[in-house]
């Protein structure tokens, strides 16, 4: 099965190359391409470090290449701070920690810097105008060019608002620049506080009033990414407030939405059901109670959503769970992954061999329905199985990846930290590959232990480029000295007077500096070595 998966992707990704490059997705029927998110090349950001999860690194490394050269975010265009955040600034971040693992040359300081970072960056600034509201909630389309358009709709989704943490704060992680950060925890704090008092969500609010335009609550369309960035972002930066606040929610969710092992949809102020439909968005949740440890829960749930899937063979869009059977005008199935996502999940969790069935069950589908000469086309109809003349870029970037990673327990992925990689960057020492990766939600994974190699504060990098200046500036003895030896308790004290103007910068940037020093010396005086981080530079360097 691993190798018909695989099979599948290449099949995919050749007629995207061949037929639709650089346009942003494969037209599978008619064998061309269409822009769909704003023009990025698309599916080829999505489907990167899906290549090296496959093991193909030189096809990874071609694609950097081609995406350097390629990929321009000063364009009139009006994109989805949501859909540019998740694929463009996740897919550039994640294959950024991952190029050393496939091969690329690195630049020096990688992974603080490297060019895909610094795309990665770019993209990400080009939404945070959509930030800048009196609820601190964003904007749901930005333009590239000229920031928020006036009369842009102040409307956005839940999902929109609270999918930012993972990859902001990765970013803010590695740049040292706080900003991305900063907004997506505003938005997600403005959520929290706008919660009902029964302590729902809703679907839709106005991001400058703060009322909710769409009072239902569930865990679907238009919410469901939210909590699941409240989990993976407790747990990429360890953060028990953030978990604190999903905890909560899970409780108001149990009591108002769930019955039977489904959810449903209802009245965020009175919990009374709005709507007793299944959608196929919410086959996430089985694998998030899986990574907070209620596997019994999220087993059963499971089983209830894989029900559906044997009935039509995919999941349709919506799923009238009472009549048992879809939804008018929500029949179809675009090749969504969440239901192989959570099978994933769970299968990690329990070695279930059911988990399995689903896999093999959604192999055997996607080929038999959706495969055409030119790649796989969305299911348009469940029920006669209808085609629809397109190939979502998440096809590639999830919907293969988890069901590769779930027939592939040997995966690197899959790391139990049993192996990992020193890397040593400007700060020092840092392990990196150890397993432990946290996947958007796009299904782009992040390495946790890369947030911990670069210095967050501007502060602490300035203490070390101060030194850095002093050790390597030309004197007229070469006998070093290290300034502001007092602060550092060790080294002899300054006595050279050429260094006074350099020693009070230095004292001003670094009075902001932590409590405790970043920097310690070691015992020997400083006229002989000068050690950064435990790295050590001799005299003659």
């Amino acid at each position: 099965f691993r190798e018909r998966v695989r099979a599948m992707f290449y099949h995919a990704y050749e007629h995207y190359l061949e037929s639709a490059f650089p346009y942003d997705e494969l037209r599978p029927l008619t064998c061309d391409g269409q822009d769909t998110w704003g023009s990025f090349s698309l599916t080829l950001i999505d489907a990167l470090d899906t290549l090296l999860i496959l093991g193909n690194v030189s096809e990874f490394q071609r694609v950097v290449s081609v995406l350097q050269e390629g990929v321009d975010f000063d364009i009139d265009v009006n994109a989805s701070v949501f859909e540019t955040n998740i694929r463009v600034v996740g897919g550039l971040l994640s294959a950024h920690l991952l190029s050393k693992k496939a091969g690329v040359e690195v630049e020096v300081g990688w992974p603080c810097s490297g060019p895909l970072l610094r795309m990665a960056e770019e993209a990400a600034r080009k939404l945070l105008p959509a930030f800048q509201t009196p609820t601190g909630m964003p904007y749901g389309t930005v333009n590239l060019l000229h920031g928020v358009n006036p009369g842009e709709t102040p409307v956005t989704c839940t999902a929109g608002i609270g999918t930012f943490i993972v990859e902001f704060a990765t970013l803010s992680h590695l740049t040292g620049d706080p900003v991305f950060e900063d907004v997506a925890r505003k938005a997600l704090k403005a959520l929290w506080k706008n919660r009902s008092d029964i302590g729902l969500v809703g679907n839709h609010i106005d991001v400058i009033t703060a009322k909710w335009v769409a009072q239902d609550a569930g865990i679907g369309a238009g919410v469901d990414s939210y909590f699941e960035y409240l989990v993976k972002g407790a747990i990429l930066l360890q953060d028990k407030e953030l978990m604190s606040m999903f905890l909560e929610y899970n409780k108001a969710i149990k009591n108002y939405t769930k019955f039977d092992d489904w959810y449903l949809w209802v009245q965020m102020y009175k919990g009374t059901v709005s709507m007793p439909v299944f959608q196929s968005l919410e086959a996430y949740w089985p694998g998030l109670q899986s990574l907070i440890g209620d596997v019994d829960n999220a087993m059963r749930t499971f089983l209830n959503y894989y029900t559906v899937w044997k009935q039509f063979g995919g999941l349709p869009e919506f799923y009238n769970i009472p009549q048992g059977y879809t939804v008018d005008k929500r029949e179809g199935y675009p090749l969504r992954p969440e239901l192989i996502e959570s099978a994933m999940y769970l299968y990690r969790a329990t070695r279930d061999p059911t988990v399995l069935e689903l896999g093999r069950d959604a192999v055997e589908s996607i080929e038999k329905i959706s495969k055409v000469d030119c790649g796989f086309a969305t299911i348009k109809d469940l029920r006669d199985h209808r085609l629809d003349n397109r190939m979502e870029s998440f096809f590639l970037a999830e919907t293969v990846k988890y069901l590769y990673l779930l027939f592939d327990p040997d995966n690197f992925i899959h790391n139990d930290g049993s192996v990992f990689d020193v890397v040593v960057t400007p700060y020092g020492e840092c392990v990196l590959n150890a397993g432990g990766y946290v996947f958007n939600t796009e299904a782009h994974p992040i390495d946790p232990a890369a947030l911990h190699c670069c210095r967050k504060r501007k502060e602490e990098q300035w203490e070390v480029e101060d030194l850095m200046r002093e050790f390597y500036s030309p004197k007229k003895n070469k006998k070093f000295t290290l300034k502001r030896a007092a602060d550092y308790g060790e080294g002899e004290s300054a006595k050279d007077p050429e260094d006074a103007s350099s020693e009070k910068g230095g004292e001003k940037r670094s009075s902001k500096k932590s409590s405790h020093s970043l920097l310690s010396c070691p015992t020997q005086s400083f006229n002989s070595k000068l050690a950064v981080l435990g790295q050590v530079f001799l005299d003659d360097t």
